[in-house]
């Protein structure tokens, strides 16, 4: 044998040591040097495969062989064919070197299996690799058990087209998954910006939705877009209605707020009142009034019922002074205060509001004028009359309701708007202008509704 350090030796320059060789993989087309080993290819992927326990050592010897010239030869099932020539060493380390080299390999189809059986990587890009493997034995320079390589490289590659078939059908899942969750979202928005006068709660609510929606990935692009306009459009028509509602409260509550400040300086004006009866009922009078007037924005709605509330303390504290002198004709009062009251029987606010208020105030002046009673019984006889005051407000407060003016108007109003826009819609129509019509038609159907709650609300049960 020719010793190494005079004869050049016919393998790439890896081979000459006696460690294992880098492998690399080959450029597809690109030919080995003549007379040397073409080199095997190392997967892209090895990095970020599993961690592969290293296979127990091959027996060389039983696949193949080395002469004593350096040639060397590995056994298939076709038969034996040479993949090179080594001469940095004796025969010995050439078969060494050989397996050396078909380990690698096969640590290499292994590192494959363990991804394909982990299903971490992409399925496609391990029967990439398989089929470059596979294809590089038939020209190896490596002495091992290349049929049995060729074979597990086989199932990898099978394995590898059930494994992308699979991920495809997951993907395929996930999306019509993820559709479905968007679609009733969707719906869910809808519902609420139809129909929700929770206006918190459901504002609350369209943002969950939203934050969720974004969550939500893997859809068709065609069908997310379509099912983003479905909800956008509800969130729209939610906002619409809620601001709707809210200008509609702001305007009542404007009424409210001078209604009431109209109250106060009425009620002021009566608190250093001496004429006792009648300034009691024009109180009680008030007192009805504020009630019926509504809530007046908050802050100022509390500072009017201090107000109010004051003057009519003073009156009623100075009234409870000028009378302590008069106890000796309390029980008196009281005598006629039920007779009043027996006399009360014929307020009937069912038959006849009006009469049944004018009787109501023609009672509470005749009791207001009778003057207080004992303490002991005053508490039955104003119950007796609160009973027939209740009536009659509730009576009133129900035909106020009927009746607002403030309403009807703005019902009327409306209505009025609608036919305006109905008569743009025809006119656009004549003109050809389609979307112009369909804008008006819009428009007409929003102050259509509007004008069906306002008119709603006149009308009642």
């Amino acid at each position: 044998m020719t010793d190494s350090s005079d004869a050049k030796p016919a393998v790439e320059p890896a081979a000459q040591q006696h460690d294992t060789p880098t492998s690399s993989v080959p450029k597809p087309g690109a030919a080995a040097k003549p007379g040397a080993p073409k080199p095997h290819p190392t997967p892209t992927h090895a990095l970020s495969a599993p961690a592969v326990a290293a296979p127990a050592h091959s027996d060389p010897s039983k696949f193949g062989r080395v002469d004593d010239d350096g040639t060397a030869w590995v056994k298939t099932a076709d038969g034996e064919r040479q993949i090179g020539s080594w001469q940095a060493g004796d025969a010995a380390e050439g078969l060494a070197h050989f397996g050396r080299r078909f380990d690698d390999l096969a640590t290499e189809v292994a590192l494959l299996e363990a991804r394909l059986s982990s299903g971490a990587g992409d399925a496609k890009k391990t029967k990439a690799a398989a089929l470059a493997l596979a294809e590089s034995l038939p020209t190896a320079a490596v002495i091992g058990d290349i049929d049995s390589l060729a074979a597990r490289l086989d199932v990898i590659i099978a394995g590898s087209d059930e494994a992308a078939a699979h991920a495809k059908h997951e993907k395929e899942l996930s999306r019509q998954a993820h559709t479905e969750r968007k679609e009733a979202l969707a719906a869910e928005a809808e519902q609420i910006g139809a129909e929700s006068t929770q206006w918190k709660a459901a504002g609350d609510r369209l943002r969950e939705i939203l934050d969720e929606w974004k969550t939500i990935r893997g859809i068709d692009r065609k069908v997310d877009d379509a099912l983003w306009k479905r909800y956008s459009k509800a969130r729209e028509a939610f906002n619409r209605r809620r601001g709707a509602h809210f200008a509609e409260l702001d305007r009542e509550r404007a009424a409210a707020k001078t209604k009431k400040e109209e109250l106060v300086e009425r009620a002021e004006a009566l608190s250093d009142s001496t004429d006792w009866g009648p300034t009691a009922g024009a109180f009680r009078d008030l007192l009805a009034e504020w009630k019926a007037a509504g809530r007046a924005p908050r802050e100022a709605d509390d500072n009017l019922w201090k107000r109010f509330k004051g003057a009519q303390d003073v009156f009623f504290a100075a009234r409870n002074a000028a009378s302590s002198e008069r106890d000796a004709e309390f029980e008196e009062n009281a005598v006629a205060k039920e007779e009043l009251l027996k006399n009360a029987g014929h307020i009937d606010p069912a038959k006849d509001i009006d009469a049944a208020r004018a009787a109501l105030r023609d009672l509470q002046e005749k009791w207001d004028a009778i003057g207080k009673v004992p303490r002991e019984r005053m508490h039955d006889l104003e119950g007796k009359l609160r009973a027939i005051e209740k009536r009659v407000r509730d009576a009133a407060d129900e035909e106020w309701r009927r009746t607002d003016p403030e309403a009807l108007a703005r019902a009327a109003q409306f209505r009025e708007r609608v036919t305006q826009f109905e008569e743009q819609a025809a006119k656009a129509t004549a003109a050809g202008k389609t979307k112009d019509a369909e804008s008006a038609l819009a428009q007409a159907q929003q102050w259509r509704e509007w004008a069906e709650a306002a008119e709603g609300a006149v009308s009642g049960p």
